[in-house]
């Protein structure tokens, strides 16, 4: 390859729409914009805007509410936890924490905390640390002769929303 073949790849590049510049050039004259009327005028917006009748966004109640300052927590599933330590991404010697689920992989980053939840099954003995867990996590990882340990005020099924 020489530098005078380089090129652009096909529709990489489209050229700019030269608007009101003759009848030559298909869009002279009004430009594309039609005639008269309110769109035809330039600084128009009008999202939202339904002719005059009462906009569908007003007719609709409005309802629920969405929490400002809720917690959003990362979640892993007791199933995918064992997968990792069945493949020695994990090590079941030392306490799995939340940072080492996250240099493991498990998950990306650990938003407002890690979450663990029932989903699939643990046979390992693990000793775990996490800012919440179900019920039904906590019963089958205590079952499997582990431990979770959380925070004092740490959400369980029933306070998680």
């Amino acid at each position: 390859m020489k530098l005078h073949e380089l090129r652009d790849n096909d529709g990489a590049a489209t050229r700019k729409k030269r608007v009101a510049r003759g009848p030559g050039s298909g869009k002279g004259k009004t430009a594309g914009r039609g005639i008269k009327g309110q769109k035809s005028r330039s600084g128009v917006a009008i999202n939202g805007y339904e002719g005059g009748q009462m906009p569908i966004y007003r007719r609709l109640p409005k309802r629920g509410f969405t929490k400002p300052f809720r917690k959003n927590y990362a979640v892993v599933n007791l199933g995918l936890i064992q997968k990792f330590i069945d493949a020695g991404k994990l090590s079941t010697a030392e306490p799995i924490t939340e940072d080492a689920i996250v240099a493991a992989g498990l998950t990306s980053r650990k938003l407002d905390g890690i979450r663990v939840l029932a989903k699939g099954e643990i046979t390992a003995k693990v000793d775990i640390t996490v800012s919440g867990a179900s019920k039904s996590a906590i019963e089958a990882i205590e079952k499997a002769g582990g431990k979770v340990t959380l925070p004092a005020a740490a959400p369980t099924e029933a306070s998680a929303e």
